[in-house]
């Protein structure tokens, strides 16, 4: 595309259109459709900086923010370089991009700005410092302009290029690339804070100034946390004085032009003074010898920044922060003392404490009325800010030192809360909540999001609590009085499910099917979710701690309430509900059989109803989860009934297939190769009319496809072999050349190996012959161009499977028919010295028995030059059966982005109860390969006596000559 007016013209009119409100001219359904426009035309060179010039020249605002957010899109699927894949961006390109986007970012207004600092932080990301090295000069000159909406510009790229270091792991590079960092930013940073502060005291009275400054601040109080996230850098050391001193005083500080009305949101002060704790925890965490001079001053502002904040929704992230501060403090061993006084314990409970544990009116407006984010928050632990979740942290950190004082304290508080309730109930009840939640708080020492509790304050009687508090709200006639209630008791059993003795978790069951009832979405989510935990749980013999018979009497209701509370509103598509379905069925298995054709309609309903906006993938996983099971559990007791499922099932596949649903396209091959491995005979003939569209290419461009549609294949080729020989012959190079596409990425070349040792292990011989010596060719190419430890795995499996289909001399003649000599070569420069990095029993197996045929029934091994390699070749595979897997992997390789292991089979089971059992394609000829060498040699010096015994005496160690020994003992056999 060129850089031409006409060009700018078109691109304004399709931009428009995208944002059009009619969707048939916005999304990608006609090929004039706008979305498909910029899609066609964004591989063309100049388009990105085709946007840019937009964003920069456009008279209309809208059209430059659309430009901005296309842009930062365009760069977030196409900037990296993937290995085996074209480069989407021209090199010129991506050199004019890199010019050009710092100023133009720094010029743009706020709303711009923010989308191309996203963007510069997605290019740094691949390509800074190494191929961006003056990104950060260019950055660092801009402090000096003294404007600071540019300022900020430079501030809010910086934040998002180095806020990564907070979670990288360590290495060299990341080393070398912080320190780069430090060097050019860390003073210019230091004078820019000491700037800002002084012009904070200058600019006090001035609202406006006051507002730029104090954003500048918060990055800056953020860029200090990235920059000393990994080690205290010696500059901040050395300049601690300077930035405690001032974190300090603006802790302290209180300035009315910066306090808001807004009672939601936070504003500057409190989001400044919220991460001014995160680094001060930071430093009290992991540096607390240095700062320990600057702590005590620290812990009393912060106290009085707790004692005196209020409880409005704003300053949460703040409150939160400080209760995390004052938690990491009273941790370490070094800080005991500052709490160790009765009173400062007492204080700390009542001031801090007991007031962020109470249940406000927000919490209650969120439970009612937002209660996914609720559930989310307080479910999956991703409540970090929450004013409970921080103050549960500090009960937990304060028990560290003081169990006995601190469990002594909140006893009374709880006996006092839970009177109160029980004075009035329908009143009080927010009273017994935070009884709950405290005594959640003390019992809990460490907990895992598999395992809830697993380790309790002994201290806190649990089950004692549980049966006169918990389980007499569960067990009220009304499922829908006092809903937050119901859902901590429901926590409380979920929690605590390792502490509470079994009789009372079956007790439970009952109680908690009833509450999927309830109209409360917290409150049925929290039954279903329950349930699931509890079926989850492991007894004895690590079989499930409930059994399929304890829940015998309850598997209708069960069923039922989980199917009604998906029609439930806010519920159609509740992955809690769906998850607890499929755990159901995974527990109660063959009960669930007389249920079937009513839970199979219901779930066919369901899929249809949700492939038309796939907008919840964890439930359409389950959901998928849920269809496997039935199909699995049914046709275990009856085979027959899989056509059954393929009538119910076929009709919605076909649809999700025609309409492209491509996030269940994976999930639809799955599900029909588990349907089509349970055919014992023949392929039914719909399956063989979708053969031909499974070889498209278009379906493999998709990553997520591939291992899913590679296991539809092999079920077809270990079905129907013959079918496709004798009725789709023509098909069989669209088949290889599906093998061909996979085995040149190195990301997917194992499932191209699975494909093709299918291909190998059950294709009629005659239908591959005329393509054998060019599947060779290929993959001697490949190992040529780019040799990984993966690929040899995989080639070692495939050419000894392909040994045992079609013996020894078919591999040694068809390697010699590709270049004379060629098969010594392999043996001398891959098998022999790679065998030992083959992993998994299957593959072992495959490959010990494939080269002992090579040893025993190959003549040329016998009486030519590769006579000399006999021995070597004997001596590696005794190293396979005794010595350990070398699993060593070059330094370049540690970075290849595969998707799974290589092995014989699949192991992509996206769908766990899809999966595959492992097949051993040598497992009815051998059953142990030690054995079966033993015998097989001494089947060879019957045949050549004393030569296999000279051989052995004067070439092979003596260590490898006793496990051998051990093997013809084992076998009974004697060599000649």
């Amino acid at each position: 595309m060129e850089l031409s007016d006409s060009n700018l013209q078109t691109l304004t009119e399709y931009l428009k259109k995208t944002l059009d409100p009619d969707p048939a001219i916005r999304r990608p359904v006609c090929s004039l459709a706008a979305e498909k426009f910029l899609e066609s035309v964004e591989g063309s060179q100049n388009y990105p900086l085709l946007l840019l010039t937009l964003l920069e020249k456009s008279q209309e605002n809208v059209i430059k923010v659309c430009a901005s957010v296309t842009f930062k899109n365009y760069i977030k699927r196409n900037w990296r370089i993937v290995e085996d894949e074209p480069n989407k961006i021209c090199e010129s390109d991506r050199i004019a991009i890199k010019a050009n986007i710092v100023p133009l970012m720094l010029s743009s207004p706020e709303q711009i700005q923010k989308q191309l600092s996203d963007a510069i932080s997605i290019i740094g990301r691949e390509d800074f410092p190494q191929k961006w090295p003056d990104l950060l000069t260019e950055m660092v000159n801009r402090f000096q302009s003294g404007d600071f909406h540019v300022i900020n510009g430079v501030l809010r790229t910086a934040h998002s290029l180095f806020k990564r270091y907070r979670h990288e792991f360590k290495s060299n590079e990341l080393w070398t690339e912080i320190k780069l960092v430090l060097d050019a930013f860390a003073l210019p940073l230091t004078n820019l804070f000491k700037a800002t502060i002084e012009l904070c005291s200058t600019h006090a009275n001035d609202a406006s100034a006051l507002k730029v400054l104090f954003s500048s601040l918060i990055l800056i109080a953020k860029l200090f946390y990235s920059l000393n996230f990994q080690d205290l850098p010696e500059f901040f050391e050395d300049n601690m004085e300077t930035w405690m001193t001032n974190f300090h005083s603006l802790l302290t500080l209180d300035n009315k032009l910066l306090q808001t009305d807004d009672e939601e949101e936070a504003g500057l002060l409190e989001l400044l003074k919220s991460q001014i704790c995160d680094n001060a925890a930071l430093y009290a965490q992991k540096y607390d010898e240095e700062f320990q001079p600057y702590l005590p001053r620290f812990v009393t502002a912060i106290w009085n920044l707790l004692v005196t904040t209020g409880q409005e929704v704003k300053y949460d992230l703040l409150v939160s922060n400080a209760i995390q501060f004052l938690a990491s403090v009273c941790e370490r061993p070094h800080y005991k003392h500052l709490f160790e006084d009765q009173n400062t314990l007492t204080s700390i409970c009542e001031k801090v404490i007991v007031p962020n544990m109470e249940f406000r009116a927000a919490d209650e407006e969120a439970f009612e009325d937002n209660s996914e984010e609720y559930i989310r928050r307080d479910l999956e632990g991703s409540d970090i800010d929450t004013r409970r979740r921080a103050a549960c942290d500090l009960v937990r950190g304060l028990c560290k030192f003081f169990e006995g004082p601190v469990t002594g304290i909140f006893s009374g508080y709880v006996n006092s809360m839970l009177q109160e309730y029980a004075k009035n109930p329908s009143v009080n009840w927010k009273h017994k909540d935070a009884a709950i939640y405290l005594v959640t708080s003390l019992a809990s020492k460490a907990q895992t999001q598999k395992h809830g509790i697993t380790q309790a304050n002994e201290l806190v009687n649990l089950t004692e609590f549980f049966v006169n508090h918990i389980q007499p709200d569960l067990k009220s006639a009304t499922v829908n009085e006092f809903p937050v209630l119901k859902a901590d008791g429901i926590k409380y059993i979920m929690i605590f499910r390792n502490q509470v003795p079994k009789e009372q978790l079956l007790v439970s069951i009952p109680l908690l099917i009833n509450h999927l009832q309830a109209e409360s979405i917290v409150v049925h989510t929290y039954a279903a979710h329950a349930l699931e935990r509890l079926f989850t749980m492991r007894g004895t013999n690590n079989a499930t701690l409930i059994t399929a018979a304890e829940m015998a009497p309850y598997v209708e209701v069960l069923l039922t309430n989980l199917f009604k509370a998906l029609t439930l509103p806010g519920s159609s598509e509740n992955e809690y509900i769906m998850k607890a379905i499929m755990r159901s069925f995974s527990l109660l298995q063959e009960s669930i059989i007389p249920y079937i054709p009513s839970v199979i309609t219901q779930l066919t309903q369901k899929l249809l109803a949700v492939s038309k906006n796939p907008s919840k993938p964890h439930f359409n996983h389950y959901m998928f989860e849920s269809i496997c099971l039935s199909i699995r559990i049914t046709c275990k007791a009856n085979p027959e009934a899989v056509g059954s499922f393929e009538e119910a099932l076929f009709l919605v596949f076909t649809e999700i297939l025609q309409n492209d649903v491509q996030e269940f396209i994976p999930y639809v091959f799955q599900v029909m190769s588990l349907l089509l491995e349970m055919h014992k005979n023949e392929i039914p003939s719909s399956y063989m009319a979708l053969f031909p569209h499974l070889l498209q290419p278009v379906l493999w461009e998709r990553t997520g496809n591939i291992p899913p549609l590679v296991r539809l294949l092999q079920a077809y080729l270990e079905r129907g072999a013959s079918t496709i020989a004798s009725a789709a012959a023509d098909k069989i190079p669209g088949l290889l050349g599906v093998f061909q596409k996979l085995i040149a990425s190195k990301a997917n070349d194992h499932q191209g190996f699975y494909l093709l040792n299918s291909i190998i292990e059950h294709m009629p011989p005659e239908s591959v012959d005329q393509y054998r010596k060019q599947i060779f060719i290929l993959l001697f190419q490949r190992l040529q161009n780019s040799k990984t430890t993966k690929f040899i795995k995989s080639f070692l499996v495939f050419i000894n499977l392909y040994c045992v289909r079609y013996g020894a001399l078919a591999l040694q003649e068809i390697f010699d028919s590709i270049q004379p000599k060629m098969f010594g070569m392999v043996l001398e420069k891959i098998i022999i010295p790679e065998i030992q990095k083959v992993s998994g029993q299957v593959e072992k197996k495959i490959c010990a028995v494939g080269i002992t045929k090579i040893l025993t029934e190959c003549p040329p091994m016998m009486d030519t030059e590769y006579t000399k390699l006999w021995i070597p070749l004997l001596q590696a595979l005794i190293g396979l059966f005794e010595l350990p897997e070398d699993d060593t992997i070059p330094d370049e390789e540690h970075f290849i982005d595969i998707e799974d292991t290589p092995g014989y089979q699949t192991a992509f089971s996206q769908l766990a109860f899809a999966g595959k059992k492992e097949h051993d394609p040598v497992g009815q000829m051998v059953n142990n390969p030690r054995i079966h060498l033993a015998q097989s040699l001494h089947k060879l010096s019957t045949a050549c006596p004393g030569r296999v015994l000279s051989m052995l005496s004067t070439s092979l160690n003596a260590e490898a000559l006793q496990y051998l020994q051990g093997y013809l003992q084992a076998a009974s056999v004697s060599l000649l």
